[in-house]
């Protein structure tokens, strides 16, 4: 007579553990973004259309989501070799740069603007080489990049970093074997490999920058409708106490980052596929 054995799990079952991820994700996430669009269902339509389309606001998306995907994309090149780098090979001090990657996650947000705005103004030690080129980096879209990208770099590195640590060397050899030189063992063999890690952390920066305003309310300058981006505009209307101009600006900004963290996670989703297909 068979036996059936039931799997025992050491937590709780399904429906106990679903309940408390519910529970928590309401309590933590659901409920305190409800309240954005409930705070700005108290304007008409005709209200907040006005509100969200106004010039100054349009600009300030515009120069959020653009800096922010500029960043992301700067991260994945540079991000990604860094985590080469610290993988692939042994230096002196390799230690204290990998703890260096982490610091800004530890390091105050506006500290960090504070001191790319020291750093990268005319008379910082970068800017005033870059000044005599015409490149002004503090107080333009330009620094805005800056601090998105050194906010983002961690997000790449750490996220691509354990999977170079765990991809077989064997497998290069092999291709080298074969007759691929070094290129044709990094497209083929090597790319396919990190790839969905390497989306992984563009979407974690990319998310990151959008929000981003302590390292960008420094260097930006925040000027309207030229380096004001979208979290500064909604800081400005709560201090005016407008408070449903703030959450409909914020309600745009929390669907939108929605759209595009949906696609670029359907992407990931797609290329991980692919990759299990291969």
């Amino acid at each position: 007579m068979a036996i059936s054995l039931k799997r025992r799990n050491i937590l709780p079952g399904f429906g106990l553990t679903m309940g408390f991820t519910l529970l928590y994700m309401s309590l933590i996430v659901l409920i305190p973004l409800s309240t954005i669009f409930l705070k700005s269902s108290e304007m008409t339509w005709a209200q907040f259309c006005h509100v969200v389309t106004a010039p100054r606001v349009l600009a300030s998306y515009k120069l959020s989501f653009g800096a922010s995907l500029v960043a992301a994309l700067i991260n994945i090149l540079f991000g990604s070799l860094v985590a080469w780098v610290l993988v692939r090979y042994s230096f002196p001090c390799k230690q204290i740069i990998d703890g260096l990657v982490d610091l800004p996650f530890a390091l105050p947000t506006a500290v960090g603007g504070i001191a790319l705005t020291t750093v990268y103004a005319s008379t910082g030690w970068i800017g005033r080489l870059l000044e005599p080129w015409g490149i002004k980096a503090a107080f333009s879209p330009l620094g805005i990049v800056i601090a998105l990208t050194f906010i983002g770099l961690p997000f790449v590195v750490r996220t691509v970093q354990p999977v170079l640590q765990d991809f077989d060397r064997e497998i290069e050899e092999a291709s080298a074997t074969l007759g691929a030189n070094r290129l044709q063992t990094f497209i083929r063999v090597i790319l396919p490999g990190v790839l969905p890690s390497i989306l992984t952390g563009f979407t974690l920066a990319f998310a990151r920058a959008v929000g981003e305003y302590g390292s960008v309310v420094f260097i930006s300058g925040n000027m309207p409708l030229r380096t004001e981006i979208a979290p500064f505009l909604i800081m400005t209307k709560l201090d005016q106490f407008d408070y449903t101009g703030a959450t409909a600006i914020a309600a745009v900004m929390l669907v939108v980052s929605f759209v595009l963290l949906l696609a670029i996670n359907m992407l990931q989703w797609w290329s991980g596929r692919q990759k299990a297909a291969d």
